[in-house]
């Protein structure tokens, strides 16, 4: 009768006293740490919410925190409608080799963003750079055929100016997430019910009714999941511009996120206790934009 009652509890106890150890006991940890001020582990001094009083006043938490929201609203803002445009597309049954163009899409998430980010600094190279020579061939073509249209340089320096940086991270971003995304979209897509579409077309509306009328409510469960992790992925930003800036934050800290400041604090200056202040503030702040956007969406109500 006893083994009986201990049972279920000796199946979960693994996964509970894995979780405790490099879950649960870390996050209690960093929240306990975000009370200190250190210079390393064995120099800690207790100095309560004086680490979350001194974000408020530090001119490179501020300038990350813009960094990361601009580049979040451009990522997702670009990010979600070409997913779900590469997903209407690739639902299709008119579209030929469709599976392999759904891998061909989705195959740049499955090489990680270490090889991205190495890959992109090299296509973001001046002079010899590809995307710099297509750039440079597109718009001789324009000024061909409109003569006022000046050839854009070739040497362009996207990681070494400032008002570039911001968008070579965008855009290497959409290379790697877009197609991730797409595979969410495709698969709420091809759950829609076909006899939807059929009643809508004996109603008489055309294509864009139907996917207003039934195409989004839909995939709209899945849409505000992606809508929300893309979010949340977005403000965690840290890899690519480790990688594309050389673990720099650029000129004049153009690419300086949030997750590469607490980086900074914690293990280049060594101040353990900020660095959790600015990653609770962080997880605090996506909490509540996590909130916000599923009730702006109707999320809760669904």
């Amino acid at each position: 009768m006893l083994q009986s009652r201990l049972a279920p509890y000796l199946f979960v106890a693994p996964f509970l006293i894995i979780f405790g150890v490099f879950g649960l006991w870390p996050i209690v940890k960093s929240l306990i740490l975000s009370l200190y001020s250190s210079a390393g582990p064995q120099d800690q001094v207790f100095v309560g919410l004086r680490n979350f009083k001194s974000l408020l006043a530090d001119a490179d938490f501020h300038t990350a925190v813009w960094n990361t929201v601009v580049y979040a609203i451009f990522t997702v803002i670009l990010q979600l409608p070409l997913a779900l445009g590469l997903a209407l597309l690739l639902n299709q049954p008119w579209v030929k080799f469709r599976n392999g163009l759904r891998l061909a899409f989705f195959s740049p998430h499955l090489v990680g963003g270490v090889f991205v980010g190495v890959l992109f600094q090299v296509l973001f190279v001046p002079k010899y750079g590809l995307l710099n020579k297509l750039i440079y061939s597109v718009s001789l073509f324009a000024h061909w055929i409109v003569p006022a249209i000046t050839p854009i340089p070739v040497d362009t320096k996207w990681l070494s100016n400032p008002a570039l940086v911001m968008p070579a991270l965008v855009l290497t971003s959409l290379w790697m997430y877009v197609g991730f995304n797409m595979i969410y979209f495709l698969a709420a897509l091809q759950a829609v019910e076909k006899e939807l579409y059929e009643a809508a077309i004996v109603d008489g509306a055309n294509a864009w009714r139907q996917f207003l009328a039934v195409t989004v409510p839909g995939i709209k469960p899945v849409a505000v999941f992606v809508l929300v992790t893309s979010t949340i992925g977005s403000f965690q930003l840290f890899e690519l511009p480790y990688l594309l800036l050389n673990d720099s934050s650029g000129p004049n800290k153009a690419g300086l996120t949030i997750v590469m400041y607490l980086y900074q604090a914690g293990f280049q200056t060594g101040d353990l206790g900020y660095a959790s202040a600015i990653g609770w503030t962080l997880a605090l702040g996506l909490l509540v934009i996590s909130l916000v956007q599923m009730r702006a969406t109707g999320a809760w109500r669904a």
